[in-house]
């Protein structure tokens, strides 16, 4: 019996020496200076504030006319997309460090417009590709085991590339599509845990990013015209390898 009991406490003692052993993750937090990569699954839509007569018909002067009925909505449903990037790493004290993130993004965005003359709806979609060139700061705490939670928050420019400005010149006012500025800069904040393995440390995180100033290209046309201001809300789910 009393073997028996030694033999349990030997097995209990070797699972908590396991379970409680901290990984050399690497050596992720062991210098000043590293690196990493990162995956990230994104979600967008666009906050819509609007012009004072937007509801009003659009009229053509060409075709002495109105080509649209009284709008009843405009509206953004939320489009995913996702990201890969590379990370910077540096240590600013054992509980605080900046981070460069440069990733590129590829997602979807869309403007939907309900008109009172239809059931039907119309959706404008804005494919865009960017390079997103983030400078954060994460705030770290007391490592238990393998584990730490983080809070980060920062800015960040995004950039537009392979767009054609002028792709719908000669395209009727119905078939215009809305157009975004080809560069802005945001602000994010989000959460993360840091675990540690063997040979290498991953952090997931999610955050939250907001577009500053106006992101809308005005245009004089049925799409564009009853808009005040487009920004963009976007939420960021991301696996980060050192």
């Amino acid at each position: 019996m009393i073997k028996t009991r030694y033999f349990i406490f030997a097995i209990l003692m070797s699972c908590s020496n396991t379970i409680f052993a901290q990984a050399w993750g690497g050596g992720a937090d062991q210098t000043d200076l590293s690196f990493g990569f990162s995956f990230s699954f994104v979600q967008s839509d666009f906050k819509i504030p609007k012009a004072s007569n937007w509801r009003e018909p659009f009229f053509d002067p060409d075709a002495n006319a109105n080509i649209t009925g009284s709008l009843n909505s405009i509206s953004s449903k939320a489009k995913p997309g996702f990201a890969v990037g590379f990370l910077t790493r540096y240590r600013l004290t054992d509980h605080l460090e900046a981070r460069i993130t440069p990733s590129l993004v590829f997602a979807d965005r869309a403007l939907t417009y309900q008109y009172d003359n239809t059931p039907e709806v119309t959706e404008k979609s804005i494919q865009t590709t960017t390079v997103d060139f983030p400078l954060q700061m994460k705030l770290k705490s007391d490592r238990i085991g393998n584990m730490r939670a983080y809070l980060m928050g920062g800015v960040k420019y995004s950039g537009a590339i392979g767009s054609k400005k002028n792709s719908d010149a000669n395209a009727t006012l119905l078939e215009k599509s809305v157009k975004n500025i080809k560069g802005y800069p945001s602000y994010e904040a989000g959460l993360g845990f840091d675990l540690y393995f063997e040979y290498f440390k991953l952090s997931p995180e999610i955050k939250v990013s907001n577009s500053l100033g106006n992101l809308l290209v005005r245009e004089n046309h049925p799409f564009s015209a009853p808009i005040s201001k487009l920004s963009l809300h976007t939420i960021v789910f991301s696996l980060y390898f050192e």
